[in-house]
């Protein structure tokens, strides 16, 4: 998996996937977003859109993220989800908790 970050004012950082989220690339995102949710009202857009597969521990990196980031009164938002996370959220029941919008420009807005 590839992950790129850029920041965006105020406060705001875009962390774009390629390949694939799974066991082995899982703690590579923790890491990333670790150190972005680390901040005081932290927000995260996580651009999902070159992803080709997430599994378990994927959303389990994503949503633990996102939980942290509402701690600090922030949050980490989805942004370009596949058909497939989208389902998969859904299934899930996470499309309440964590924000799911169509395209990063959206998910920038508040």
């Amino acid at each position: 998996m590839q992950v790129s970050v850029a920041h965006h004012p105020p406060n705001t950082a875009v962390l774009v996937l390629r390949g694939s989220l799974d066991i082995d690339t899982a703690p590579v995102l923790k890491a990333n977003l670790a150190r972005l949710v680390d901040r005081p009202a932290p927000r995260v857009v996580v651009d999902v859109s070159g992803l080709d597969f997430c599994d378990s521990m994927g959303v389990g990196v994503l949503v633990t993220a996102h939980g942290r980031a509402q701690e600090k009164d922030g949050w980490v938002r989805l942004a370009a989800p596949s058909g497939f996370l989208r389902r998969l959220f859904d299934t899930l029941g996470l499309t309440d908790y964590l924000a799911l919008f169509p395209d990063v420009e959206t998910a920038l807005k508040d």
